[in-house]
């Protein structure tokens, strides 16, 4: 069988956007904004009492917290960067000084290096200093405005050799490592220590996602995940999946699954279930095209199973909505075909940049392939998600069928215009079309 995509489209943009300053404390000057001895420090049990479930509730933790003369190395560097100094942004995120006296996360030997995470309200901040003395230190800043229990449960502190250590939120009850290619393989313990510091976690990928010379959409063997479970102080039987996508914060995966009959429109979830973890095993290498571009989610929507013709079985449509930090979002439409096997990414066949399709401010999508069967037939095939009232081929191949799904023979060179349309009289074109 075979599958060729009609469409495709790319595009980038960014914004910038400045800090606020944390609850709870007040600007004061520049003065004490450099002074570690005014940084906000959040006593250890916060988070057990607070609607608040972000960057606000952590705690200073690490073993060098109380290390004046590090706190005030890290805070000189954000204020006044030098030469020495090796700086570096997610899209959209200001660089400027703080405003008032920052939130210390943490600060301790982490590694060959000493580290130090700071936080105001709308940015996290990681310095990083070799602890040997010699070599150059390291400034990160990474947008986290309107975090929540997940997009705020883990920043990266250190990453060598290919693998990444984390610290993970106070509310975060059990740490599990997975492979999101190897959706029936159970998940895997990983140590933390008192402070909340992993392990070493291999970056997903494959090797090669180590370096900077990485291909955009690397994938390896296996794609390691976070698997992270809250406290039950602040949310019963909550577990979700994080991915490091080469930023401070990894990134939170979701999943929505198809429709199911008469039942009404269903909202993203948790992508730990069976069919989550199976859906995303067919879009896990695809994310590797998102690294280090500031991105906060990936819900993976199966927007239609459909049925093949000459009784082929049942195909799946997916369309994966990538949202940054500073708004923006992306999306990549894929056909999935029966038997393909559980690590092997779907086809690609439509994207969208700096859209909203896929996303609550808009829940519609369609798509179209060229599809070949078993017996060796050619046919167009689109669909819709649930609420097109029919589709329409055009150009080369002429066609249409009520509601969200289409299939006709056709020659294989047909890359005909595709169309459905809303009850409410809008009418959809596949991504990139």
């Amino acid at each position: 069988m075979g599958v060729g995509a009609l469409l495709a489209l790319a595009a980038t943009d960014g914004a910038p956007a400045g800090p606020r300053i944390p609850a709870g404390s007040a600007a004061s000057g520049a003065v004490d904004a450099l002074d570690p001895a005014s940084l906000v420090r959040v006593p250890a049990d916060t988070w057990r009492a607070t609607a608040r479930m972000d960057f606000t509730a952590w705690p200073a933790r690490g073993g060098r917290a109380a290390d004046g003369a590090l706190l005030g190395r890290a805070l000189d560097a954000w204020a006044r960067p030098g030469s020495g100094l090796d700086v570096t942004a997610t899209p959209g995120t200001a660089r400027n000084a703080p405003a008032g006296p920052p939130q210390l996360l943490f600060a301790g030997d982490v590694d060959g290096a000493a580290v130090v995470l700071l936080h105001d309200g709308t940015r996290v901040v990681r310095y990083a200093e070799p602890r040997s003395g010699g070599g150059r230190a390291a400034l990160d800043f990474a947008r986290v405005d309107d975090a929540d229990i997940t997009t705020a449960a883990a920043v990266v502190l250190d990453r060598v050799d290919g693998n990444t250590r984390f610290l993970t939120a106070p509310w975060v009850a059990d740490a599990q490592t997975r492979d999101l290619l190897a959706p029936d393989r159970i998940g895997v313990p990983l140590h933390r220590g008192s402070d909340g510091v992993t392990d070493p976690v291999p970056m997903p990928g494959g090797p090669a996602a180590a370096g900077a010379g990485a291909a955009a959409g690397s994938c390896g063997t296996t794609w390691p995940v976070l698997q992270l479970r809250s406290s039950p102080h602040v949310a019963e039987h909550h577990s979700f999946l994080l991915t490091d996508l080469g930023d401070l914060t990894p990134v939170h995966l979701t999943y929505t699954p198809p429709p199911d009959g008469a039942t009404p429109a269903r909202a993203p979830r948790e992508a730990t279930g069976a069919g989550a973890l199976t859906s995303w095993a067919h879009s896990a290498c695809r994310l590797g095209a998102l690294r280090g571009q500031g991105v906060r989610s990936v819900n993976d929507w199966e927007f239609a199973r459909t049925p093949l013709p000459e009784s082929a079985g049942t195909a799946s449509w997916t369309c994966d909505r990538a949202d940054t930090w500073r708004g923006p979002g992306a999306a990549t439409v894929q056909f999935l075909a029966p038997g393909t096997a559980a690590a092997s990414p779907a086809a690609q066949v439509g994207t969208q940049q700096d859209g909203s399709a896929c996303s609550r401010f808009w829940p519609h999508v369609m798509a179209g392939v060229m599809w070949r069967s078993p017996a060796g037939h050619w046919y167009l095939l689109a669909a819709a998600s649930r609420d097109a009232t029919g589709l329409t081929a055009t150009r080369g191949v002429t066609a249409s069928a009520p509601g969200p799904y289409l299939a006709v023979r056709a020659p294989r060179a047909a890359r005909p215009d595709l169309s459905a349309h809303l009850p409410g009289g809008e009418t959809l074109t596949p991504l990139g079309q």
